[in-house]
């Protein structure tokens, strides 16, 4: 006899595990499908979430949005799963001139950027940063213990009914016609992909334009004695415990292996000793792909032939701020037809789609 659940998700990182969070919480059944992946981008992710971002310092898309919500969301997940892994921290930015440290004075009172900022500082704050100009620091900013929350997620899925299936899903075996999908002996009302960068080869949607990232980072000892703010200026350094720090990360386009890098290493260092001025010893490196896309909006709807088939992905780097807002968008829409966003709705790119998935055979290898 079948199984039958309203919903397969595949992939279990942030995106697969926010959204099956969601779906719960609207009294779906769930199956999710996620061979662990210790080097996926979720799972080596240093989970900073910042409100003002970029060379320009800008305020970060749809901040205020997502920020309120994001709070909101892993808060009630900490207190459902008994964990703790959203840290709150100010996130001190150097400025690099005093043309800079002016235009942000001006700035300070200007009400869109009012929830965002903490302090100006005319001056060093640290004899250990090299902030001869001072910076900014920034509220509503800290990171995301990731490993620890999908861990929490699962186990929290786990007990509310979700049978997640630790094994690569295979996509030739999907049969995706109406009125339901069927994979292997299970039949469910919609499947979604959230299978990160995996997604690119997934015939369902490779027409989509992606533009994958691969990222490293560095773990450095160092007694920095810095436990009260994350800085950020060209890599930022997070304190994830007593004289450890995550440094990063880099943005390399065209190698896209999971292979850490000399170039890496060195691209992230000589950035930390424009920021920092303290000796730091290499103790750990870490390289994830990040699955973006080249518009820098999500990808999230359902496919233009199989309208069983949706998708939940290309968040990039900043699925820790964007996963809780649109996971929760992007449920409201599968189960009570609610609008999605149109930045966010694949239906943007249906152009691109030209039909060829209409007719492969989805049990060919």
């Amino acid at each position: 006899m079948k199984e039958k659940v309203d919903y397969i998700i595949v992939g279990g990182g942030i995106a697969g595990c926010t959204l099956a969070y969601h779906l719960i919480e609207a009294n779906q059944s769930v199956i999710m499908y996620d061979k662990l992946n210790t080097q996926s981008a979720s799972r080596v992710a240093a989970g900073l979430y910042n409100p003002i971002t970029g060379r320009k310092m800008v305020k970060t898309w749809k901040a205020d949005l997502l920020f309120p919500y994001l709070n909101e969301f892993y808060r009630e997940v900490e207190r459902r799963t008994n964990q703790k892994f959203l840290v709150e921290k100010e996130i001190y930015r150097p400025f690099h001139s005093v043309e800079e440290q002016n235009e942000w004075m001006s700035r300070s009172g200007d009400e869109n950027f009012i929830p965002y900022i903490n302090t100006i500082h005319q001056k060093s704050l640290n004899e250990n940063y090299c902030d001869q100009y001072g910076g900014i620091s920034l509220a509503n900013a800290g990171y995301l213990n990731v490993g620890l929350y999908l861990s929490s997620v699962r186990n929290y899925l786990k007990e509310n009914g979700v049978n997640i299936v630790e094994e690569n899903f295979e996509v030739q075996k999907l049969k995706a016609y109406e009125p339901l999908v069927e994979y292997n002996n299970i039949e469910a009302s919609r499947l979604i992909f959230c299978d990160g960068a995996m997604s690119l080869s997934n015939k369902f949607f490779s027409w989509l334009p992606y533009k994958l990232v691969k990222g490293e980072l560095l773990e450095i000892e160092s007694d920095l004695s810095e436990n009260n703010r994350i800085i950020n200026r060209g890599v930022f350094v997070i304190p994830k415990s007593k004289n450890r720090f995550r440094v990063g990360a880099t943005y390399e386009n065209y190698d896209l292996t999971l292979t850490p890098t000399d170039k890496g290493k060195s691209e992230i260092e000589a950035k930390l000793k424009e920021l920092i001025n303290v000796d730091y010893k290499v103790v750990d490196h870490f390289v994830g792909i990040r699955p973006a896309t080249k518009d820098r909006k999500p990808f999230v709807g359902m496919h233009p032939n199989f309208n069983k088939v949706g998708i939940f992905n290309g968040l990039g780097a900043k699925g820790v701020s964007q996963a809780p807002y649109f996971a929760n968008q992007f449920a409201r829409f599968l189960v009570n037809q609610s609008e999605l966003d149109q930045e966010i709705d694949i239906k943007r790119y249906y152009s691109l789609y030209d039909g060829e998935t209409a007719t492969f055979d989805l049990n060919e290898e």
